[in-house]
């Protein structure tokens, strides 16, 4: 006879949650933050071909950090969820709210139904035009979603890195200012971060559909000088 062994749905639910807060920690954080003119997401990231940030649609872009295959997966979903929604619709119809949505959806159902939750955590990103505004939406492990008003710190030790951008953040800063705060809030007190390790992404209207750019890094050395 088998011998089944009974956990508490309050015990595994809490089990997930340190399974998947364990995971992302490990990870190096993203600050990203509305600037400006615009949006700006940095990752400490010494890969020069993983990327963590990406674009995802016209005025759309994806940050993740975690597992990259996991997040990677979910970057590819998401692309295709953006194409498709704006070739049977219309591309006004694809916002960062309904795009996140559908990732809180599935790591919502990964984290209560699948085998093991996903070690993840995500934000996107829109830039506003006359008809929505720029958002930052931060995608829990468990499918929470937080609607942050001007700037979101992803993975590692998020907490501490938050309180040191918030304490230089000002609303309607510049790029080269929000960048400066973004990677001194990233480092800390106690070392600094070369520019070959930071990836650099911004949201910013330059007169064209697409909306999204990858800094390369002269373009970031310029900017923190």
């Amino acid at each position: 006879m088998s011998n089944y062994f009974y956990v508490s749905p309050e015990q595994l639910i809490k089990d997930r949650a340190e399974f998947a807060q364990k995971g992302i920690a490990r990870g190096r954080s993203i600050v990203a933050a509305i600037y400006d003119v615009g949006v700006l997401m940095v990752a400490e990231n010494p890969s020069a071909s993983l990327n963590k940030i990406s674009e995802v649609y016209d005025r759309i872009a994806f940050a993740g950090v975690g597992k990259y295959n996991e997040f990677d997966r979910l970057r590819e979903a998401g692309i295709r969820w953006a194409d498709g929604t704006g070739f049977t619709y219309s591309r006004e119809d694809v916002d960062a709210r309904a795009l996140a949505n559908y990732y809180a959806q599935h790591l919502g159902d990964m984290f209560t139904e699948g085998q093991k939750p996903l070690e993840v955590e995500i934000l996107v990103a829109q830039l506003g035009n006359k008809f929505r505004p720029t958002k930052l939406y931060r995608v829990a492990y468990e499918g929470t979603i937080s609607d942050e008003p001007r700037f979101a710190v992803l993975g590692g030790d998020s907490e501490t890195i938050k309180g040191r951008f918030a304490a230089t953040e000002e609303a309607q800063e510049s790029l080269a200012t929000t960048l400066k705060n973004a990677v001194a809030a990233l480092a800390g007190p106690d070392r600094s971060i070369e520019v070959g390790d930071l990836e650099v992404g911004i949201l910013e209207d330059r007169g064209s559909r697409r909306t999204f750019l990858r800094l390369n890094d002269e373009q970031v050395s310029e900017l923190l000088r």
